[in-house]
């Protein structure tokens, strides 16, 4: 599985990131695809349709940031990616400490896009 650098260096890869694409609309989109209204720009069409989206997984400590590749038959972990104590800090004060997993947004979006695009 990647990191960080590896996504960095991978300039597909990082042209192809969708940064408004959530968990849930992930799953909405590519598992329900045949019940769902065409709602928005995203219309899966085809087995051959896929996104890359972040993820946040808070079922063990700390905190971590997956890239996500889903289509309609998988979700595959393409990088994992620690955040710094203060942006770990910052999501549970955005976000709380219940464990699930969470749309990349706020403090650690922002952080994200820094980190990879500057």
């Amino acid at each position: 599985m990647g990191s960080m650098e590896y996504i960095k260096q991978d300039a597909e890869l990082l042209n192809a990131i969708d940064w408004e694409m959530t968990p849930e609309e992930a799953v909405r989109l590519y598992l329900e695809w045949g019940n769902n209204w065409a709602r928005g720009n995203y219309v899966i069409r085809s087995k051959n349709d896929e996104t890359l989206y972040f993820a946040i997984s808070t079922w063990k400590e700390p905190p971590i940031i997956y890239l996500i590749r889903r289509n309609s038959e998988e979700a595959k972990e393409i990088a994992r990616i620690e955040m710094p104590p203060a942006i770990r800090k910052a999501f549970a004060k955005e976000n709380g400490t219940l464990k699930g997993v969470y749309a990349v947004e706020g403090v650690v979006k922002e952080w994200l896009r820094k980190e990879l695009i500057n």
